[in-house]
């Protein structure tokens, strides 16, 4: 008989995607479609509805225990709602979990995005063999997931992690939560996207200046900066300088074995490690200091796999 398996969901503002997913964190075809992101929750549920039944479909005879599922927040994972999706229309305190388990038939555990991608790496990524971790995703926001002592840490409504949203300078600029001066205010790709336009509008010197058929983007600053540019260089710098003051709170809020970084701006990791390391060592207290900060291992897929791991423990399946 084949082994049963579930079926890890992605729910994202710009992306849907499923696959299935066994114990050991190997991921089958991820399905992709684009989220309906002004249809509404009714049409959004219709999606992930239809995306399962592709799935389970192709999976055949294969036994299916759960829908493990993974959506930006903020949200609930103990009642099963999402409060409120930012980046989505109509979503107010909407019963996610109950409205995709009564249309699949099937178990569904919820969870926020970071959450998973810290549960996927913890089990098998950049975390493995580690009791506690701290999980940061750099990409359009910054959010978070933190394990500790072998547990996901969930606080009050699961709201627990949201890193992005410590204020790091209360006079800097507004964030999009309403706060002034938030990490993701600070460091986000969205907000390295700004610096970099804002310098390229007063005339700083770049090869960056060449671009302008869209709006000069982080990436665009990261494959400056690998190529010598002195902008973006100096951008780069500065957010590894942002990024090391962010990390030494989580150094010394949750005392984790190891930080690992994911999302879209981690792909320069290797250019501001350097900085990163000068903020820790200079800013944290000693017994600190030497937590590693890694890249992400999982990637994109990160999310999916912590939100298969969380299915199959629902399901009372004994993990690797």
């Amino acid at each position: 008989m084949t082994a049963p398996q579930v079926i890890a969901v992605d729910l994202g503002g710009t992306s849907l995607r499923a696959t299935l997913a066994g114990p050991d964190g190997r991921l089958g075809q991820i399905r992709r479609i684009r989220t309906d992101a002004r249809g509404g929750p009714d049409k959004v549920v219709a999606q992930i509805v239809e995306l399962v039944a592709d799935v389970r479909a192709a999976a055949g005879s294969t036994p299916i225990l759960g829908i493990g599922l993974s959506s930006t927040g903020p949200l609930d994972p103990f009642t099963g709602t999402v409060f409120t999706l930012p980046t989505l229309d109509g979503w107010n305190n909407v019963p996610l979990r109950d409205l995709v388990a009564e249309r699949t038939g099937l178990p569904v555990t919820l969870e926020n995005d970071a959450i998973s991608a810290a549960v996927g790496e913890w089990r098998f990524g950049a975390g493995r063999g580690v009791q506690s971790l701290a999980y940061v995703t750099v990409s359009t926001g910054i959010g978070g997931g933190v394990i500790v002592d072998g547990r996901i840490m969930h606080g009050r409504m699961g709201m627990a992690g949201h890193v992005g949203h410590m204020t790091l300078l209360p006079d800097g600029p507004r964030c999009g939560c309403g706060n002034h001066g938030c990490w993701e205010a600070l460091a986000s790709g969205t907000a390295l996207g700004r610096i970099v336009r804002e310098r390229l509008a007063a005339g700083a010197a770049s090869s960056m200046q060449s671009i302008t058929d869209r709006p000069v983007t982080a990436e665009d600053v990261a494959l400056a900066a690998r190529a010598g540019d002195p902008l973006g260089t100096e951008i780069l710098a500065g957010e590894a300088r942002w990024l090391g003051i962010g990390v030494v709170s989580l150094l010394h809020l949750f005392s984790p074995e190891r930080v690992i970084m994911g999302g879209g701006v981690s792909s320069a990791l290797d250019l501001m490690a350097g900085g990163i390391a000068a903020e820790i060592q200079a800013r944290a207290m000693a017994p600190f200091r030497a937590v590693p900060v890694v890249p992400a291992a999982l990637g994109g897929d990160a999310g999916l796999a912590g939100a298969a791991t969380l299915a199959f423990a629902a399901a009372g399946t004994k993990l690797p």
